[in-house]
This record gives C-alpha cells, structure tokens and sequence, in this order.
C-alpha cells in the first residue's frame, strides 16, 4: 500500500472541495462569506489597513457589541483577520486583513460596489414585482391558476 505526504493528501482534498455538497467544507465557508453581512462590511472597513475595534464599530451603522464580536472571532478563526492587543489603559485591540482576507477583499469590494451602484434598479424590480402580487391577489382565484390548470370552458 502506498503511503501519501501531507501536501497530496491536502492536494487531494482540495480536488474533492464541491460547494454544492452540503457537508462539503468549502460550503459552509461559503455560507460564512455571504451570509454574514458583517464578513462583508468588516472586510471593506478593514481594506485600509489596521482598525480598532471602538472604530469599526462606529464605522458600521447597525451592528451590536454582540455581533461585531462574533464575526470578528470567526474571522479571526478562518484566518481572514488578525488581532493585536495593546496593553494600555484602556486596553486597544486593533484588527488587520491577513493576506488570506485580502486575497478575499476585491471579490466581496465588487459585490459591495454593484449592490451601491444597482440599488435603483433593485428598488424598481421590487415594486414592480410587489405591484404584480398585488394586482394578482385582487383577480378572482380561478385567474390567477395557470391556464393549464383551469377548468375548460364547456362547449369548446
């Protein structure tokens, strides 16, 4: 039986990474990535260098304590971020972008960029849409069946 190194096993693991396997790891990676709109804005607010966490937190409209926390540890974690403390009165925490969380920052900067800058044109499919569901919900029940499920009209 042949023996592999380290390095081919790691090569044949990543040869077996499909996002679209739910316990595939680099799908919960992925889920981390975009679905913690924190991940996001941290990432951004973090692409000009080092960031106390007081500044981010300010930085960021809407996040809590609690949030800003957990994100930035599961960052930290996934080796997206590094933290440095400073002991000072009062204690100074800084965050960086680690190589691997810059080698992240222009996909995550373009989503960013094209929610910005698509926003409109958003906001306008969404009335249209909700103006359709509205209009669809006020037609008798039977019209709003798709043809082929209405009962044929007697006599045709």
């Amino acid at each position: 039986m042949a023996t592999t190194t380290a390095a081919q096993r790691r090569q044949q693991a990543r040869l077996a990474y499909d996002a679209y396997l739910a316990s595939c790891p680099s799908r919960q990676l992925l889920d981390q990535i975009s679905g913690n709109k924190w991940l996001t804005l941290l990432l951004t607010a973090l692409a000009d260098g080092p960031r106390r966490y007081s500044e981010l937190g300010r930085q960021i409209a809407g996040v809590s304590q609690k949030m800003l926390t957990q994100s930035l540890r599961a960052m930290e974690r996934d080796g997206l971020v590094t933290r440095t403390i400073t002991p000072t009165v009062p204690v100074r925490v800084d965050y960086e972008l680690t190589p691997l969380g810059r080698s992240l920052l222009p996909v995550v900067a373009a989503m960013k960029a094209w929610a910005e800058s698509n926003m409109d044109r958003v906001n306008h499919a969404r009335e249209r849409y909700d103006a359709e569901q509205r209009a669809a919900e006020q037609r008798p029940a039977a019209e709003q069946r798709p043809a082929a499920e209405r009962p044929a009209a007697v006599g045709s």
